[in-house]
């Protein structure tokens, strides 16, 4: 079964495979803020692309007057809307959406610009967010992996137990050229409810840095790539021009 099956079920998985991974979201949240603020001091605005659920939300409602979150999935909305009521989400896809406001700053967590499949299609992503930028305002982006750092044939898995409910991800990784389709699947044993099994693939696509960059620069951001502990794959931060 894949989302469209079992796609408000995968939301509420979504969020209990990250808190067994310990994902520290305040701590997350706070070294974006930071980065933004180092570069637009003034900074009251945000705007989250592909926000899942709204853990950075959540925080980072603390340190802006104004957020608000881009999503595709509507299991996602609706799993956000339950968690933070009052915070909206709008229904949209990255790679061309068109909004009535413009923010401070944007933000683009989690690797989530690794589903874009093509050079265009990042390009469209980061001139989307250019264009809800106000003046001199910041993007924050956590990009996927360098084709040079993925590891083909990577497992991944989590086991994670809470009242009467055990969950189980596991994943496998191929490379394909630079596209790399990973094959998860998740099985989910409720006390109450048995155990129920589903498989997802996400299709994802290497950029190399220069790539990143390129697509700054193209949406008329100035850019700098920043290695941090917190975030694996580093942290690129464009100010608009």
């Amino acid at each position: 079964m894949g989302e469209e099956v079992y796609g408000s079920g995968l939301a509420e998985i979504y969020e209990l495979i990250y808190a067994g991974r310990g994902k520290d979201y305040p701590a997350e949240s706070a070294e974006v803020a930071a980065h933004v603020r180092a570069r637009r001091p003034d900074a009251s605005t945000l705007l989250d692309v592909a926000c899942g659920t709204g853990g950075h939300m959540a925080f980072l409602r603390e340190t802006f007057d104004v957020v608000e979150g881009l999503e595709l999935s509507e299991h996602m909305i609706v799993k956000a809307g339950e968690s933070m009521p009052g915070l909206p989400v709008h229904a949209g896809d990255m790679r061309g959406f068109s909004l009535e406001r413009s923010y401070d700053a944007v933000i683009c967590m989690f690797s989530s610009i690794g589903y874009m499949d093509t050079p265009e299609e990042l390009e469209a992503a980061l001139s989307g967010m250019a264009r809800h930028l106000t003046p001199g305002g910041v993007i924050v982006l956590e990009p996927w992996y360098f084709p040079d750092a993925f590891l083909p044939g990577y497992i991944a898995e989590d086991l994670v137990r809470s009242d009467g409910r055990v969950t189980v991800r596991i994943s496998h990784s191929t490379r394909e050229g630079d596209r790399v389709p990973i094959v998860v699947h998740y099985l989910d044993a409720l006390k109450d409810g048995g155990i129920r099994h589903f498989t997802d693939v996400h299709r994802m696509r290497l950029f190399t840095r220069e790539a990143y960059e390129r697509a700054f620069e193209e949406a008329g951001c100035s850019v700098e790539y920043v290695r941090t502990d917190r975030f694996g794959c580093g942290l690129f931060v464009g100010v608009l021009k």
